[in-house]
């Protein structure tokens, strides 16, 4: 590099947001920022160590260049590594934190759970294992994994997977509650179930889902708009919906529903790049 060394003295994420009070409550209660500037439509978020500064910007202020203006955060994951991993996720779990993601440990020593906030925005909270942790975790999995190979190969009858609902696979939206059942996490290998609440009122975001879904009401009633038709589902009865088709489900009463899925379904959302995993569905 010419001339004198790059040299950083600190960081911050700007995020264009529909809501800044809801962001800025979300990162002040949940994740230790503190609010260091304030406006209309606009907040500065800081923490005392080494994560990244925050501006949070209304979307459409004028502040932003014209391109920039409805441009919202998305497609981004803010991710903090931190220490003491466990009792971040306990903490916020007992908090009511949204967790979208839950704790989770990848091969190469990885440990993180995710936060979404009111926004959309996804906050991934990390810690890492040391190598040889990481490896005695490995081989001790293999052994259990072994060992429960060799106990269903001396049991006459095939292994059934008891799955009972709990809190920790429970993701709140705006829109529904959530809660995870068979996955490939916790003991499937081609589909997904899971169980949806909506409060009267609710309606979920535009999208469409790479796999079909089979949707059964057990309370309430449901109003699903999927290929410009709506139709009124009460409970139960079934529905089908067909992949990648825009469809969209409304909630006039307060309802629940169990849905099922091949297990690597996505999700698109017009408007916005990528597609999005259904962490319940993981």
């Amino acid at each position: 590099m010419p001339g004198d060394a790059l040299n950083v003295t600190t960081s911050t994420l700007s995020l264009t947001v529909a809501d800044v009070d809801a962001s800025r409550v979300f990162f002040c209660t949940h994740l230790g920022y503190e609010v260091a500037m304030a406006a209309d439509g606009f907040a500065s978020l800081t923490r005392g160590d080494a994560a990244a500064d925050i501006v949070l910007l209304r979307r459409g202020t004028e502040v932003l260049p014209a391109d920039q203006r409805d441009r919202q955060a998305g497609g981004l994951i803010l991710a903090l590594t931190v220490t003491g991993l466990d009792a971040e996720e306990r903490r916020l779990r007992e908090a009511g934190a949204p967790i979208t993601m839950p704790l989770r440990e990848e091969p190469w020593g990885e440990r993180l759970f995710q936060l979404t906030d009111p926004n959309g925005v996804v906050v991934q909270l990390v810690e890492w294992v040391a190598p040889d942790e990481a490896e005695q975790a490995e081989q001790a999995e293999q052994a259990e994994q072994a060992e429960q190979a060799e106990q269903a190969q001396d049991t006459e009858e095939p292994a059934v997977r008891v799955i009972s609902p709990v809190a920790e696979n429970v993701t709140e939206s705006p829109n529904a509650r959530m809660t995870g059942l068979a996955a490939p996490s916790r003991g499937s290998t081609e589909l997904s179930t899971w169980t949806v609440e909506m409060g009267a009122g609710q309606t979920g975001p535009e999208h469409s889902i790479s796999r079909e879904q089979v949707w059964t009401v057990t309370a309430g009633v449901l109003h699903v708009t999927c290929g410009g038709r709506t139709d009124k589902i009460t409970a139960g009865q079934t529905f089908v919906l067909p992949p990648d088709v825009l469809r969209q489900v409304h909630a006039p009463q307060a309802a629940e529903a169990h849905v099922a899925m091949r297990s690597d379904g996505v999700a698109s959302v017009p408007g916005t790049e990528g597609t999005r995993v259904l962490p319940w569905a993981q």
